[in-house]
């Protein structure tokens, strides 16, 4: 039996392993296909020979410590960033370790490489006015008015990312009461998430608008009638958003809105209408609920309710009377007037 080689390997891990294996989509995959390729140009060039004439003996664990530290030191990448290529390459390393048993060794070693740790980005978020301020100033006329305040009020009703919204298409929309979205999230999972009788609206007017009567017709398209694009959508809720800009309590002012600055938006405002965090979880398809805690962090607003809330009542100054009333010459002195 032929052994196998790094190509072939490699062929397998993008083609089989990570779309039909564990689900991935293409955007993911671009992902790992960017650290494998950026991990194996380091390797060829540390062993002086062409990529194509690599063995699996020039990837051992060494090489790995060699490539994260080269991220660092020469690239110049951020903690977060070493992360996440650590994290390509020990799926990776796991799925030689299944190929290649003679390679369970090193692989083993790459799996016990630990992440480091670093601060979490900063989530921001819009606060209610400004969202009412934002629809209020979308123009109502012109060629794609109705698509762009249909995206927006899409993005801020359902929390959806990106990708999510890209692959919508007509037949994953329910618009009869109760109208509901079914949305394809991380990891080929499927949820389902309300929509508001204006979103519903919104979103019927726009089909009818372009004539998309297909299941498979998308929902959100460019002007070139071809689905709208990551870039597309990043691109037009930019120029949208445009000038908000505003200052959270003891943070930085916030001056890039981005789309997934709507599903943040769509959290906390969920929080802070009383959403219990499980249903938050469900409505914005987070695989685990640490990260749906993240947002009762950043609103200070509700850190103050539950602080008023839970105070002790011996604690509470006293209310007091105005001094004048206890003053019996001065009470008599104005009734005498």
């Amino acid at each position: 039996m032929t052994e196998p080689t790094i190509g072939m390997v490699v062929h397998d891990f993008f083609l089989d392993y990570l779309p039909q294996q564990k689900g991935l989509r293409s955007s993911s995959i671009r992902s790992y296909r960017d650290t494998l390729r950026l991990f194996l140009v380091f390797a060829a060039g540390q062993c002086r020979r062409g990529v194509t004439q690599l063995t699996f003996d020039d990837l051992g664990f060494e090489r790995v410590l060699a490539f994260l530290r080269d991220l660092e030191q020469t690239r110049r990448n951020a903690v977060a960033t070493r992360n996440q290529r650590l994290a390509g390459l020990h799926t990776f390393y796991e799925y030689v370790g299944r190929r290649l048993p003679e390679m369970l060794r090193a692989c083993t070693q790459v799996a016990a490489i630990p992440v480091k740790r670093c601060p979490l980005p900063e989530t921001r978020f819009m606060a209610r006015d400004e969202v009412d301020a934002l629809f209020a100033k979308l123009p109502v006329d012109g060629r794609l008015a109705l698509r762009d305040r249909t995206l927006l009020l899409f993005l801020y009703n359902t929390g959806a990312r990106v990708s999510e919204v890209t692959g919508l298409r007509v037949d994953q929309l329910s618009l009869t009461t109760p109208a509901h979205v079914r949305l394809l999230g991380k990891g080929g999972k499927w949820r389902s998430c309300p929509l508001w009788n204006q979103t519903a609206q919104a979103l019927q007017q726009l089909l009818v608008e372009r004539g998309a009567k297909r299941p498979e017709d998308c929902v959100f398209a460019a002007t070139t009638g071809e689905a709208m694009t990551r870039f597309g959508i990043y691109k037009r809720v930019r120029r949208l958003v445009g000038d908000v800009d505003r200052q959270q309590p003891g943070s930085r002012p916030v001056r890039r809105i981005t789309p997934h600055v709507f599903r943040h938006t769509t959290a906390v405002h969920l929080l802070e209408a009383g959403v219990e965090v499980n249903v938050i979880r469900g409505w914005l398809g987070h695989v685990s609920l640490e990260t749906t805690n993240r947002y009762a962090e950043i609103t200070a607003r509700m850190k103050q309710n539950a602080l008023s809330l839970c105070e002790p009542a011996a604690t509470k100054a006293p209310k007091r009377k105005p001094v004048w009333h206890d003053d019996a010459e001065l009470m008599k002195w104005l009734a005498s007037l």
